[in-house]
Parts: C-alpha cells; structure tokens; sequence
C-alpha cells in the first residue's frame, strides 16, 4: 500500500500551517512509513488514534493548538506510570501528581474535586492504578470533546488528503 514518509518526532511537524510532511522531515534518518489506512483508522475511535505512536504525535500537536497538550501528556505519563518497577511508584506518582493533578500544577488537568482528592490519598501508598480514575476522566475528556474536533481539523483533513493524493500518484 503506497503511503508517506515522516517522523513520528512531534518537535519535527510544522505547526505554522499544519502541514505534516515537508522536505526535511523525508529526509530524516528515522522514518516511518505512514499508510493511508492507518491514518483512516484514527477515525475509528481514540483507542485506536492512541495505540498509534504516529497519531498520539499528530493528536498532541492538535492539542497543543488548542492550549490543552496537558491531557495527552497525562494520560500518556500514566501509561508509562503503570509500566513503572515498584520501588520507583512513589518518585514517579509525585512527579505526575505535581506536574497534572495538584491544584496548582503547571499543567493542571481539568478534573472534579473528588477526583483530586482521592487521587492524592491514592498517591501516599502508591500502586500501578492509582491514577486510574484521573486518567479515566481525562480519557473520557478527549474522545468526547477533542478527539471529534480533532476529525475535522485541517491538520487531520490535511494529512489525509495528502496521504490520497500521493497514493494515487
């Protein structure tokens, strides 16, 4: 199946006018090729957008314009977070917790009160779950607020143009 080249590095995508593949990014070193189905796929549902590396790049990046970058990089820390040995748990849910959760984080993720709260008695015995719930919200967030707006964005609609008209070339 004809497709593109680019790299999955999201630093690399131009965001001045959302066009994902230029020049420099084909002749990059690492390069992954880009199906027309695959990027079709993302459509399916944000599992799907998100099981992609490609498409969590391409999503956070559409984030990022819409000043709301904070729930990728959550939801992809507590990915991370659960994959995390025991004896590192409680260095890595501190960071999280004050980077996303903590009512004056930075990058403070748009959750209820309740949720903040349990997440922080969650977090002083922490274990692989204990963002689950936060994570959950978020979740929830993206495919029903941003993930719809992310289908009919010109960055999307762009690049699956784009994959089309190169694979009918």
């Amino acid at each position: 199946m004809p497709g593109m080249f680019f790299s999955a590095n999201p630093k690399e995508l131009k965001e001045t006018d959302h066009s994902l593949l230029d020049d420099k990014t084909h002749k990059k070193r690492s390069k992954t090729l880009l199906s027309i189905n695959e990027v079709m796929q993302w459509s399916q549902s944000l599992e799907k957008l998100l099981a992609n590396q490609i498409g969590q790049d391409v999503f956070g990046n559409f984030l990022k314009s819409e000043f709301s970058e904070e729930n990728i990089e959550f939801w992809l820390a507590c990915e991370d977070y659960k994959k995390t040995e025991s004896d590192l748990l409680h260095c890595k849910a501190e960071k999280i917790y004050k980077a996303f959760v903590h009512s004056d984080a930075a990058k403070q993720i748009n959750i209820d009160f309740h949720t903040r709260e349990s997440t922080a008695r969650k977090i002083k015995a922490p274990t692989p779950t204990c963002f689950d719930e936060a994570q959950k919200l978020i979740y929830t967030l993206m495919e029903k607020d941003s993930y719809p707006r992310f289908l009919k964005s010109n960055m999307y609609l762009n690049l699956l143009n784009e994959l089309q008209a190169n694979s009918l070339k």
